[in-house]
């Protein structure tokens, strides 16, 4: 078709908008197929504060902080190993965004759409897409059902966006559902209903109680959302038994807190009913399509995860199209990068979940039983949450759980010992240069790559698109982390024969004189940060305490 563009999104929602956006933005054209006209309903109204970089850089935070929506410090709780009500706020952890929104996703997705719109994105609502046809390497294309007719629509590339129904996922088999999240959402929408008290009128409040656990998030204009999470088998037994209306009531009734709150309201809409949520597909990217947001994966919602995850995955799938499209050589290594970065945030988040559900004692039944975590468990992605709990800046959650909840002992004792290896590195280093301002000790010692750590030329994702660049792979770190040019070089120069002293020299060989104080300090401060997080080793002796 003459009219073809280079990208076709399905689905308007935040991963689809925001990849639209930014593809849009890269010079791409760009159509955007939304089967609903917005506004329309849809529920995940509670933000995290790290979705806000991502609105700014969409260019559309201006417009969310103007929309009336309720700002959110924090969460409150009855979780845990206490009976009583506590909260964290994101204060606490996070400086640069102190809070986030609970927003009304009508109007909050239908802002994230006309952006879209207002970039250059031809944005088709009211336009089903119905089947995607991938066959053709180089054009891939999609049945889109309209009003009145049906037509077959091409691109080069294809972004999958189309949420939890899925195209590309359930076509391909790609799915897997996550066997230790088997449970079922019933909720509504209640006008008039109290809120907490100042300062946690704004946060949303989640309630543990003998089959799962409520939450309520306020809303603008006097709205709250309402759900309650329960076994699925069990959600299924009781609906079938009555009605939705019935079994939403009978929840509410075994959360004491949640049913003063909402003794003053009526409920508005619903109730709704959600299934067998938590999934997560095998491919993620290939030749001719990227699949994001809820279409790739989704979690369970204790931790309002959809919408950053959604948003997220909409930045890099953006980069990855724009990758294919320039550079098809990098197809394969870029989608791959794609997966890992995207999946890596999901199972920080999944294993977030198991972590808080295995460590709730506020209640004692069948339904918490089955979701505890046992210290022989050893599985892979929970181990990398050990490694990005320990020794991170707390995000808040997992910090909250370690104090508030019944940690499993193993879990709590790999984060205590990364921590304290982590810790007495950096003490050591201090009193190292404590002792000996010229940092002698340091300058003699002969560092080299710890067992497993080394440097892998791999795209990293750079100015919205992925470029070849390299990231050091540690046992801490297996994903890898993107390194600048001097990290890597500092890190092939520690490789167990050169000092210190003799790597700074290294590096500053047909350098300016004027340059070497600024080299050796970048060195020394390169080093630190090297040995802290395990990724070199050597140090110990030379800042051992003589």
């Amino acid at each position: 078709m003459a009219d073809s563009p280079d990208v076709i999104v399905i689905g308007g929602g935040p991963a689809g908008s925001a990849s639209a956006t930014l593809l849009a933005r890269q010079g791409w054209r760009v159509r955007l197929f939304e089967r609903e006209r917005f506004p329309r309903e849809h529920v995940g109204e509670s933000l995290l504060p790290a979705s806000l970089p991502i609105l700014e850089q969409l260019g559309v935070l201006a417009a969310v902080e103007g929309a009336g929506f309720t700002k959110k410090l924090g969460a409150t709780m009855v979780w845990g190993t206490d009976s009583e009500p506590w909260s964290w706020y994101f204060s606490e952890t996070n400086r640069t965004h102190p809070h986030s929104y609970q927003v009304w996703r009508p109007t909050f997705d239908k802002l994230l759409l006309d952006n879209a719109r207002s970039v250059g994105v031809d944005v088709r609502e009211g336009s089903r897409v119905s089947d995607v046809d991938l066959s053709d390497p180089a054009k891939p294309s999609v049945q889109v059902a309209s009003e009145d007719s049906i037509v077959t629509h091409t691109a080069r590339f294809l972004v999958d966006a189309s949420g939890q129904t899925g195209l590309v996922g359930p076509a391909r088999n790609l799915r897997s559902y996550d066997s230790d999240f088997q449970n079922l959402a019933v909720y509504a929408y209640y006008d008039g209903a109290d809120h907490l008290a100042a300062p946690d009128d704004g946060n949303i409040f989640i309630e543990s109680y003998v089959d799962g656990w409520i939450w309520v998030i306020p809303l603008a204009g006097g709205r709250s959302s309402v759900g309650a999470v329960v076994d699925s088998e069990l959600g299924q037994r009781g609906i079938a038994e009555g009605d939705l209306e019935t079994f939403l009531d009978a929840q509410i009734a075994q959360a004491p807190r949640v049913r003063d709150l909402l003794a003053a309201g009526t409920r508005s809409d619903g109730p709704h009913v959600i299934r067998d949520w938590s999934y997560v597909s095998s491919e993620l990217a290939a030749e001719n399509f990227v699949i994001a947001g809820d279409a790739a994966c989704f979690v369970d919602p204790l931790f309002s995860s959809g919408v950053h995850l959604a948003l997220s995955s909409g930045v890099l799938a953006a980069a990855y199209v724009t990758t294919a499209l320039r550079r098809p050589e990098m197809i394969e290594p870029a989608g791959r990068v794609y997966g890992e970065l995207y999946l890596q945030q999901y199972h920080h988040f999944r294993e977030l979940a198991r972590l808080f559900y295995a460590a709730n004692r506020s209640v004692d039944s069948y339904f918490w039983e089955a979701r505890q975590i046992t210290d022989d468990e050893a599985a892979s992605p929970r181990e990398a949450f050990i490694r990005a709990v320990a020794g991170q800046p707390p995000q808040g959650y997992e910090r909250v759980v370690l104090d508030r909840g019944d940690t499993p002992a193993a879990f709590a004792k790999g984060v205590q010992a990364l921590e304290s290896a982590r810790a007495a590195r950096a003490e050591a280093w201090v009193a190292a240069l404590t002792r000996d301002p010229t940092a002698a000790a340091i300058l003699s010692a002969i560092p080299h790559a710890a067992a497993g750590a080394r440097v892998e030329r791999k795209p990293v994702f750079e100015d919205g698109e992925f470029v070849w660049g390299e990231s050091i792979v540690t046992g801490n770190r297996p994903e890898g982390s993107p390194v600048s040019a001097l990290v890597s070089r500092v890190f092939s120069l520690a490789d167990g024969t050169r000092s210190v002293g003799a790597i700074i020299e290294a590096l500053s060989d047909d350098t300016a004189s004027e340059q070497a104080a600024r080299i050796a300090q970048a060195t020394l401060s390169t080093l630190r940060i090297l040995y802290v997080d395990g990724a070199i080793e050597g140090m110990t002796d030379a800042l051992a305490t003589p």
